[in-house]
């Protein structure tokens, strides 16, 4: 149920909730303590009120104290030390008459003597036999009608008779705690004691806690509402707000929500924002990359399906072997166009895919060159004599910050389209370098017809159309490909002519390590 209540509520009503439950359990305990401190606060001292009681009843019993005022008395000025820090004692005879009172006879506990004139010292070393007592805390409040000589009454006539029995009073802004006992000779009731003490301390501690709890709760609750105002403000509303900018992308609509104060700020925020955007961008990039290269297939593949309509309609209507077999191979090349389109569109999307995952390391490029030129002169050796070479400047490793296997795929493609325009029994180099300045370089020459361009640069547009007619075969994405890829590893490309003889030169260069 908790769990169901806090999940549809936001971070910051599941925050203010859990501090008002917090707050309540809080509260309930702290209720709990308050209304148990003053009895404990009591307790305490009804405690030393009992055990000078008792002190006192096993010395009047000791010395045989009679319960008249004269005993009395002398038993007052020569046991004073007993009722230090106590602020009246009183003595009952059993008819309730008063018999000694320390308020008459100028036994300020302040000025007690230390001398023991009378009693031995040993009474109070003995181990004093705590008693279980029955505790009774009544409150008069300000009635001045009650008397003590009323508690006695009530006292002698209940069932806490012969147990310490302890009451407060407060009268004229004091807190008075008053303990009684009846005092026992021989088996028979001779009268009672009474120690009275005033406990203001008791009053002023529970007020002092009851003053710290409420200062501590309202500090904590501002402390809780400024907390949840700066978790708003800071921390919520910015979260909100890239909420929106993502719900703003997800419909497509115009970007009416600005995120450019967040970008600024330096704390993990501040990232999020700028990773958001960065992907938002990216996305963006890719989408319209996407719908522009597939305007674009649609475009190539327009142009071969009806060059296969129109072959496949006189196909259908001519008798003539000659015509015929030429359509076939109209149709045969259109089919094999179409499928390579295809087929390299696949491969773009795969590569995208795939490069997101791959990461860059150091690399040694030459092997990989050599493994493309050797697969490379064993197929097309044999199949057309062109003869692929490889050489280097002699420099040690060439070594780069790349992708083995895109590196693998630059030069293939590369190979690919120089044996696509060169003629049977030609020489294509593949050359590798270093400049002076220790940037790598890759050349590969053809002996084919060289580019007609003056800007070269247009080779690598996807699905550039000035191509020779045995050209067909590709898809006019391969170059394209190499472009992207050179970009991935901040490298360059270039195509000129060769300049000691016919035939075109792609050079790409990549930066130094």
């Amino acid at each position: 149920m908790f769990n169901n209540i806090l999940k549809n509520l936001s971070i910051l009503k599941k925050f203010l909730f859990i501090n008002s439950i917090f707050f309540t359990v809080i509260g309930l305990f702290t209720f709990i303590y308050i209304k148990n401190v003053q009895p404990n606060l009591i307790k305490k001292k009804s405690s030393n009120h009992i055990e000078v009681i008792n002190n006192t009843i096993d010395n009047l019993n000791r010395l045989n104290v009679r319960f008249v005022e004269e005993d009395i008395r002398g038993f007052l000025f020569s046991t004073r030390f007993l009722f230090q820090n106590l602020d009246r004692v009183i003595f009952f005879d059993n008819e309730l008459n008063l018999v000694g009172d320390t308020d008459t006879l100028d036994l300020d506990p302040r000025s007690f003597s230390t001398r023991l004139d009378t009693v031995e010292l040993e009474i109070l070393n003995e181990k004093k036999t705590k008693e279980i007592t029955e505790k009774k805390n009544i409150d008069f409040g300000n009635d001045n009608s009650v008397s003590l000589n009323d508690v006695l009454l009530n006292y002698a006539a209940s069932s806490s008779f012969g147990i310490p029995f302890t009451f407060t009073q407060e009268e004229f802004n004091k807190f008075k705690l008053t303990t009684i006992k009846n005092v026992m000779q021989g088996g028979k009731n001779i009268g009672y004691l009474a120690i009275t003490e005033n406990a203001n301390d008791v009053k002023a501690a529970i007020n002092e806690r009851k003053s710290f709890i409420i200062r501590t709760a309202i500090a904590v609750g501002i402390v809780i509402l400024i907390f949840s105002f700066v978790l708003n403000r800071y921390f919520l509303k910015p979260i909100k707000n890239l909420v929106s900018y993502t719900k703003t992308i997800k419909n497509k609509n115009p970007k009416t929500t600005n995120i450019d104060t967040l970008k600024l700020r330096n704390d993990e925020l501040g990232l999020l924002s700028n990773s958001l955007d960065d992907m938002t961008l990216e996305l963006q990039k890719r989408i319209s990359h996407a719908e522009n290269f597939s305007t674009d297939l649609v475009h190539e593949i327009r142009n071969p399906l009806a060059s296969l309509k129109s072959a496949s309609e006189i196909l259908h209507d001519t008798n003539d072997i000659n015509q015929r077999i030429k359509l076939i191979d109209i149709l045969s090349h259109d089919v094999q166009r179409i499928e390579r389109l295809i087929t390299d569109y696949s491969q773009i999307l795969k590569d995208e895919v795939a490069l997101s995952k791959e990461k860059i390391k150091k690399i040694d490029i030459e092997p990989i060159i050599k493994s493309v030129v050797d697969d490379f002169n064993n197929i097309y050796k044999l199949k057309r004599g062109i003869k692929i070479y490889y050489e280097n400047d002699k420099k040690n490793k060439y070594f780069i910050n790349g992708i083995e296997n895109r590196i693998e795929q630059i030069v293939a493609n590369l190979l690919d389209n120089a044996v696509s325009f060169s003629a049977d029994n030609k020489e294509i180099l593949v050359r590798v370098s270093k400049s002076s300045d220790n940037h790598v370089i890759i050349n590969i020459l053809d002996e084919g017809e060289g580019f007609k361009e003056k800007d070269t640069n247009k080779i690598f547009k996807r699905f550039y159309s000035n191509r020779p007619n045995k050209f067909g075969e590709h898809s006019g994405l391969g170059l394209n490909i190499v472009k992207n890829l050179v970009d991935l590893h901040n490298a360059s490309i270039k195509a000129s002519n060769r300049l000691d003889q016919k035939g075109a030169n792609m050079e790409v260069t990549f930066p130094k390590v």
